[in-house]
């Protein structure tokens, strides 16, 4: 899953939200530096990234893309079910998905030195180009692969993956849909686990 899901994911706490997002950018247990909940939310986006590569559905999904793009058909298709989520939006959330993003945004300029470098790096184009809304239309799905290939020094051509996306899009929102009702169920026991770990109940 990509950053919408990461951030969506995290029970409404800003802090686990801020940790769920960046936790890329922390390695080991550098996450032990951080206050509980950003710890917290470092352990969920790690839970959510196991969780998702090993899962039939999304493997299934993403072996679609396999034998054109290789590793990259996963970070592909992480991007590919964030552009499902930000579509169906509505069916998950009773906020706009564009004040969601701005006020996600917002939390992240509150809390700019609680950030990592890389993210305080990326904040302001993440910000220039609104990522977050940006994913929900096939026109904004490709310019976030043609953005993600360039970070990847144009290693396996990303945008061409959307010759692939539009032939399988049905079969891949579906298989989108029975697979997110588990992440977010199998999200709310791992949070529950964690605030007891942590006894953080915020």
């Amino acid at each position: 899953m990509n950053y919408l899901a990461h951030i969506y994911l995290s029970d409404e706490d800003d802090f686990i939200k801020i940790g769920n997002f960046m936790a890329d950018a922390v390695k080991g247990n550098h996450y032990e530096q951080y206050p509980v909940g950003i710890q917290i939310g470092i352990r969920l986006h790690r839970f959510i990234d196991s969780f998702t590569d090993s899962h039939p559905v999304y493997r299934q999904s993403k072996h679609r893309l396999h034998e054109k793009f290789g590793h990259y058909s996963g970070v592909i298709m992480d991007i590919v079910y964030d552009h499902f989520l930000a579509k169906n939006w509505k069916k998950y959330s009773t906020i706009k998905l564009e004040k969601y993003a701005d006020d996600f945004y917002k939390l992240l300029q509150d809390n700019y030195d609680v950030l990592t470098e890389k993210t305080q790096n990326a904040l302001p184009y993440m910000m220039q180009t609104n990522w977050l809304v940006c994913y929900k239309s096939l026109a904004g799905l490709e310019l976030i692969l043609f953005q993600m290939d360039h970070r990847t020094k144009n290693r396996v051509n990303m945008p061409a993956a959307m010759e692939d996306i539009k032939q399988f899009y049905t079969e891949i929102e579906q298989e989108f849909f029975i697979f997110f009702i588990e992440l977010e169920q199998q999200c709310k026991v791992e949070l529950l686990k964690l605030r007891d770990e942590f006894c953080y109940y915020n």
